[in-house]
């Protein structure tokens, strides 16, 4: 459409792509997954590939009709080891932050030491959590945890310190306490710099809840894709792993609603 301007002629903007609506979005998100799965099956099919290389994704999906790899209780640990070890990191990281944040000493002295125990990769504690815990949900869970804390961590230290200067005078100014100073200004203007920290430790506590289970677990799906690994049950492992894929977007679904209801959209970090 076309639109005079002080004598000039003028296209007018195509209406930008975040003005669809949002079922458009998701629909073409999950057209796409469809056409994966659909692919993948018609590969397998059409060149007679090996069950035990590479499954239809209809053998796989038959696999949860079999008793013996007990689907939803192998599925409720993980998915405890994963939101567990996620809500343990996601707590103790905003508090730690706020500790370093309040005190400069504790920054300069603890923070370093942080960094330096994050370092230290996880995979190699194994055998010690096996010594200090034994095996369990419980050790699973420390280990989601040492993963998902330090990012959070990470970024609300930087979201609390990006507070523009001026609003930081102008609270005292006006007789705020301290709490209000931290209520009104640092912790909502904080909050994009947190999500953006969550949505990382999401892939993070799957992947701890995995790596757990691989080294010092009996139960679970990480066990018990070791388990049917010795068979060469292939097709069960692409479920063990579907599973486990449908639990982290499951969380990371739920920090995205939450990061809908808490910020607007301007504001969030992509």
């Amino acid at each position: 459409m076309m639109a005079p301007l002080n004598g000039a002629v003028i296209a007018a903007a195509p209406p930008l792509a975040s003005a669809r609506p949002a079922w458009h979005r998701w629909l073409a998100i999950v057209g796409i997954h469809v056409a994966g799965v659909l692919l993948w099956e018609v590969v397998v099919r059409v060149f007679a590939i090996q069950s035990f290389i590479l499954p239809a994704p209809s053998r796989v999906l038959a696999t949860l009709a079999n008793p013996n790899f007990s689907w939803l209780k192998n599925t409720g640990v993980t998915a405890l080891e994963v939101f567990g070890g996620y809500a343990l990191g996601l707590v103790l990281g905003i508090l730690c932050a706020l500790l370093f944040v309040t005190s400069r000493r504790l920054m300069a002295l603890g923070f370093p030491l942080l960094v330096t125990l994050n370092m230290i990769p996880k995979v190699a504690l194994g055998p010690l959590v096996i010594v200090w815990f034994s095996y369990g949900i419980g050790p699973n869970i420390l280990i989601t945890f040492s993963l998902c804390f330090f990012p959070i961590l990470l970024t609300t230290i930087r979201g609390l310190n990006e507070t523009e200067p001026e609003l930081l005078d102008l609270v005292p100014a006006l007789k705020g306490s301290r709490w209000q100073l931290f209520r009104y200004i640092q912790w909502p203007g904080s909050l994009p710099y947190v999500f953006s920290g969550m949505k990382v430790a999401t892939i993070l506590a799957v992947a701890g809840a995995v790596v757990g289970e691989f080294i010092a677990s009996d139960r679970g799906l990480g066990y018990l894709m070791i388990q049917v690994q010795a068979s060469l049950n292939t097709a069960a492992v692409f479920m063990a792993v579907l599973l486990i894929t449908g639990l982290g977007v499951l969380l990371y679904l739920l920090v995205l609603l939450l990061e809908r209801l808490f910020i607007t959209q301007d504001a969030r970090i992509q």
